[in-house]
């Protein structure tokens, strides 16, 4: 459950969040109700700069440098192992329900059939309902327990956390705008949020469940519980530091969005980490002292599949999200930019560190 110390450095970090954005937006001397009081958002005042080879090669090459070890020891680990029979169970008859509608919702998200149009916007929340359901069944085949079977309270408590979790990612995006919805003027308000916070709704469910998948098969890990450790001599100083520099960055992200429009998706996750190892308190990944990968590397790899699943099934919807990226904006996978995909990563980090809060307790 979550601990009132807890609680305090959420409160903390959403103040910070929320704070120190519109603090730089309005000693930049802009108009913060630009940011506050249009719901939904509508107005475009971000310009964001063009492609730029050189940038574009520099990300992707950090990309492949931080991920290609990965990789190469799980191949490497996998040629060698003996692939062993896990004993399936039979396969829950409410998983292949969940796959036949999430079929039905794809079909009528992409379609524009008139006697249907006035549930189109809504169609996203249904599809993830169901792949959330689809894959809780996946997992229970391999192993005969999933969340939705076995821990189905801590699933539901997910589902408000998420709407509030993706609710601040909304709120951060309006100071770089790297992304916008195309229905805003579809919606009132009160329709626009009630819409969106079902949909928010599903992000949480949707990663944690997928994470349960993957570690469902330890051939997905298979060579990172003994990989590279990572010590720091000086924990306090790294972590006044990291949330120095994360505090400035947040304070002038709406004065150069194009610079560091990365905050968006790594403050968060540096903020309470260095809150964390302040107040004496232990690391949220402390396995990593010895080397163990194998959760990190769940998570981020859960964020990323559903990243795929996200893009995708927004691609040809009416509800849907289109992107402005700065210096990465071509060579897209359904509306995202390739190296967009590359933010999913710290997001998994993210999802995994909200869910040790509220459970106490490591996987």
């Amino acid at each position: 459950m979550l601990t009132m110390k807890n609680a305090k450095e959420i409160g903390l970090l959403a103040l910070l969040l929320t704070g120190l954005p519109l603090a730089g937006i309005w000693v930049a001397g802009h108009d913060p109700a630009l940011y506050l009081l249009e719901f939904p958002p509508r107005t475009r005042y971000a310009e964001h700069a063009a492609f730029s080879w050189p940038v574009f090669i520099g990300l992707a090459v950090v990309i492949t440098i931080v991920m290609l070890p990965f990789l190469i020891r799980i191949c490497a680990t996998n040629r060698s192992a003996i692939c062993r029979n896990n004993n399936p169970k039979r396969f829950p008859w409410w998983g292949g329900l969940s796959i036949g509608l999430g079929l039905l919702f794809w079909s009528l998200a992409w379609m524009r059939q008139t006697w249907f149009e006035p549930f189109q916007l809504y169609s996203f929340t249904p599809q993830w309902l169901c792949y959330i359901v689809a894959i809780n069944a996946m997992t229970r085949h391999r192993t005969g327990r999933s969340l939705l079977t076995h821990n189905t309270k801590f699933l539901l408590l997910l589902f408000p956390l998420s709407a509030a979790f993706w609710w601040f990612f909304e709120y951060l995006n309006r100071f770089v705008q790297n992304w916008w919805y195309t229905c805003g003027t579809e919606f009132a308000p009160a329709q626009y949020f009630i819409a969106a916070t079902l949909s928010f709704s599903t992000v949480l469910p949707a990663v944690l469940s997928t994470e349960e998948w993957i570690a469902s098969n330890p051939r997905n890990t298979a060579g990172l519980k003994y990989f590279i450790p990572i010590h720091f001599p000086k924990p306090k100083l790294a972590a006044t530091i990291t949330l120095l520099v994360s505090a400035s960055g947040l304070l002038f992200i709406g004065r150069y969005p194009d610079q560091l429009f990365p905050l968006l998706w790594v403050a968060p996750l540096l903020l309470l980490m260095a809150l964390q190892t302040i107040a004496n308190r232990p690391s949220f990944f402390p396995e990593i002292e010895t080397g163990d990968w194998r959760r990190i590397y769940r998570f981020c790899l859960a964020a990323l599949i559903c990243g795929f699943f996200w893009e995708m099934w927004n691609w040809h919807s009416l509800a849907k999200w289109i992107y402005s990226v700065p210096y990465v904006d071509r060579f897209h996978l359904f509306e995202m930019p390739i190296l967009g995909y590359a933010g999913y990563l710290p997001f998994g980090l993210e999802c995994a560190v909200i869910a040790q809060l509220i459970r106490n307790k490591k996987k």
